[in-house]
């Protein structure tokens, strides 16, 4: 009698072994799109005037690459019409401005030619408070309580209706994690955000970014987490296109993917205790 439970156990074993088998499954490719990664970003107590715009397109699936795009014509205006051109670095599809000039509450205009179609956007630079000295350690974070749990606090402008992006890197993921958060119900109050890791131990370096974000902004990227299904729901919703502020002005078929963000950025490091 106790031969049958160790031959459906075998069997199991087998049958979740053969599981472990990556499989590709063959899916259809669109055309590729143009991405658009024009994210200006003015760290706190720094000139600001280096700044980068990124064109690629979209890939296939499975592919860990995706492909540059040069030849295009890359210039941002601001409000006191003044040029500042993005360079290609040749073959790369980075496009870099030496001579930026960053002010805050100032809108500036993006502008891209490229094989013979015009793409633009408009959008506000945004301030950020800064990151305040004070970060908490706590050894009883997750969803258990075993895991080390940083926190760090930041002071909302209460003259202001407000919208922040953070950005948090630590060596056990290869991408960072990321979060949007407004001031709808915590105008002027002494705002907080926490982070916790299983494998997070001594020694370990926990590297904080805040962005100061306009709210359409924050709209499109609250789309774009859930949308990649990284908001922690355990019921993600379906993973679909989501459309920044960037438009086509010669042909509004062939859309680009991407957005025009300017915002100010302040940073903050932590070693784990």
């Amino acid at each position: 009698m106790k031969l049958l439970p160790k031959i459906i156990i075998i069997s199991v074993a087998l049958f979740v072994t053969g599981c472990e088998k990556a499989i590709d499954v063959p899916l259809k490719t669109a055309s590729p799109r143009l991405v658009i990664d024009a994210s200006i970003d003015w760290v706190k107590n720094t000139a600001g005037n280096e700044q980068k715009i990124v064109l690629s397109t979209t890939t296939g699936y499975y592919s860990s690459e995706f492909p540059s795009v040069s030849g295009a014509v890359v210039t941002v205006t601001n409000a006191s019409n003044a040029v500042f051109n993005f360079v290609e670095t040749p073959g790369t599809g980075q496009y870099v401005c030496h001579n930026f000039l960053p002010v805050i509450g100032q809108t500036y205009n993006l502008k891209i030619v490229l094989n013979g179609e015009t793409y633009t956007a408009s959008e506000t630079f945004t301030p950020v408070p800064k990151i305040e000295d004070n970060i908490d350690q706590n050894d009883k974070g997750g969803d258990v309580g075993d895991e080390i749990e940083i926190t760090f606090y930041y002071k909302d402008n209460a003259s202001q209706a407000n919208a922040y992006l953070n950005n948090i890197t630590q060596p056990h993921s290869p991408f960072p994690e990321l979060e949007v958060e407004d001031d709808e119900h915590t105008n002027g109050k002494l705002m907080q955000e926490s982070f916790s890791h299983e494998k997070l131990k001594a020694g370990d370096q926990v590297d904080f970014k805040l962005y100061g974000i306009s709210k359409s902004y924050y709209n499109y990227m609250f789309k774009l987490i859930l949308a990649t299904g990284n908001d922690g729901n355990p019921f993600p919703t379906t993973p679909s296109a989501v459309r920044g502020n960037i438009i086509n002005q010669t042909n509004s078929n062939n859309y680009a993917f991407g957005y025009f963000r300017l915002a100010e950025m302040d940073t903050k490091s932590y070693r784990i205790k």
